[in-house]
């Protein structure tokens, strides 16, 4: 519980960091969309580091709490409220359904980074059968 404590606050930081850096502006939400999208991609590519499989505070600091303090669904749903609020349904509609389809993307490309022998590794200690 302390990984996921400290890595939560650390990726946390590191989001509220971006955003105060390069904050959204009043159109699509750009910082937010990058955080999520790079987020799905780090937290896909986890599971194939065999010195994350074997350490469970390294996975547990890093996954849900590095990543899990990093990414954001509550600002993700919030802004897509805000942009229907205003009346932007063509931007909240691109925002949401864009969002989604490139975390979905990041997660494949991911698949397609790690390398065969770390993917039946993974298979092979617990992984995706």
């Amino acid at each position: 519980m302390a990984a996921v404590f400290v890595g939560g606050a650390l990726g946390g930081t590191l989001r509220w960091w971006l955003g105060d850096l390069v904050p959204d502006g009043g159109g699509f939400p750009w910082t937010t969309f990058a955080i999520n999208v790079s987020g799905s991609l780090v937290l896909a590519l986890l599971p194939v580091l065999g010195v994350v499989r074997r350490h469970p505070a390294l996975a547990a600091g890093l996954g849900p709490g590095v990543l899990g303090g990093y990414t954001t669904l509550s600002t993700y749903a919030e802004q897509g409220r805000a942009l229907l609020d205003g009346g932007r349904l063509g931007l909240a509609a691109a925002y949401v359904l864009g969002t989604l389809a490139a975390c979905l993307v990041a997660v494949t490309l991911a698949g397609h980074l790690s390398s065969r022998a770390d993917q039946r590794e993974f298979d092979a200690e617990e992984g995706n059968e």
